[in-house]
């Protein structure tokens, strides 16, 4: 079984993520903020792994800790349940339409994370959400994930659109990442035996 639940408390915040990468994309995502719950249900959905998250955060000063402590955890989490990384795929790429909004992304599930991060959300708040925590959860996953990582806007206008078609083109890219490749099951995906 590919599957964790890990949890990280801190003075600020109390996280904890239950995935399975090998579930059907269930989610039950519960932050206390809502436009992130609906990202992550959109990166559980589409990454087609089971999901389910609680954090308690210090809300009353802003929505940062929590998002930036849940990107840190479900990093962990994948890093957990990916163990050795024999058999999988390790790279996955999608280029994901959204109304107006284009978002390609790229990962490497490397063990030597990097993030680049080319998306201009026009407006600094979708409803009332920070619309700069979209980069800090991906920098925060992508470093504690040990994932390699590019997320590039090619369009886009709402913000909205183009928040949800980068948390559902990592998705999709982490989706074809984890899968287990038929064809080298029992190796390591790299040349120098380890990742």
């Amino acid at each position: 079984m590919r599957s964790t639940t890990l949890t990280r408390t801190t003075a600020e915040t109390d996280v904890s993520v239950e995935i399975n990468l090998d579930g059907t994309g269930a989610y039950d995502n519960q932050t206390g903020v809502g436009f992130f719950d609906h990202m992550l249900d959109q990166l559980a959905r589409h990454s087609l792994i089971d999901m389910t998250i609680r954090a308690k955060g210090d809300l009353h000063i802003d929505d940062h800790h929590t998002v930036e402590d849940v990107g840190i955890t479900l990093g962990q989490a994948l890093t957990q349940a990916l163990g050795d990384k024999r058999g999988i795929r390790r790279y996955g790429s999608c280029l994901l339409p959204m109304d107006d909004a284009l978002v390609r992304c790229a990962l490497d599930l490397s063990a030597r994370p990097f993030l680049i991060w080319n998306v201009d959300l026009p407006t600094d708040r979708i409803g009332t959400f920070d619309t700069e925590l979209v980069r800090e959860f991906f920098q925060a996953l992508s470093t504690h994930g040990g994932i390699t990582l590019h997320v590039d806007m090619l369009h886009g206008i709402n913000s909205h659109h183009i928040a949800e078609a980068a948390f559902k083109s990592v998705a999709r890219a982490l989706r074809d990442a984890v899968e287990v490749d038929p064809r080298k099951a029992d190796a390591i995906p790299s040349t120098k035996g380890a990742l």
